[in-house]
């Protein structure tokens, strides 16, 4: 699979098989993160993976009682290591970077048959006291990430010049 068929392809995915993602998969998915760009190659992330079923359930709570986070073989929560950087732009560079490796991750997801569902809907606090977070360490954004139990279709997205510009 092609770069553009998976980000044309990729859906957010609420309902899951009851089918455990193999090792090898989700390594694949880890690497993916590991190498996507960061600020000045600074690689400040921590990628948490959870199979363990009470914890999904905890964070399924903590993220707004979205059941079907639980519900999925496998949590994954994308954590910045370092949050005081400042790109010279004046955004913080922990929220930029590990967004770019957590959607690399999720589009690699894809091309091996497994769905996900960005989270960015959650008490970060609470997060971090489930997973044993450190207090300096940001919880960016979390994903269930499974087998698909449906085949859903493709949501409206606005046309390119809607959204785009040119000088």
């Amino acid at each position: 699979m092609d770069v553009s068929a998976a980000i044309k392809g990729r859906r957010s995915v609420r309902s899951y098989k009851n089918l455990e993602v193999e090792s090898g998969k989700i390594e694949a998915v880890l690497e993916a993160g590991r190498l996507s760009p960061s600020a000045n190659n600074r690689q400040r992330w921590k990628f948490i993976v959870v199979k363990d079923s009470e914890t999904k359930k905890k964070l399924a709570r903590a993220a707004l009682n979205q059941a079907f986070i639980g519900q999925a073989p496998v949590v994954l929560a994308a954590c910045a290591t370092e949050s005081k950087a400042v790109m010279t732009c004046g955004h913080p560079t922990y929220a930029v970077d590990v967004s770019i490796a957590f959607a690399y991750m999720l589009l690699q997801a894809y091309e091996l048959g497994l769905g996900s569902c960005w989270i960015g809907a959650f008490d970060e606090d609470e997060v971090k006291s489930i997973l044993c977070v450190p207090k300096d360490v940001r919880v960016v954004a979390m994903s269930p990430l499974g087998y698909p139990a449906t085949d859903d279709a493709a949501r409206p997205r606005n046309r390119l010049d809607e959204i785009a510009c040119f000088e």
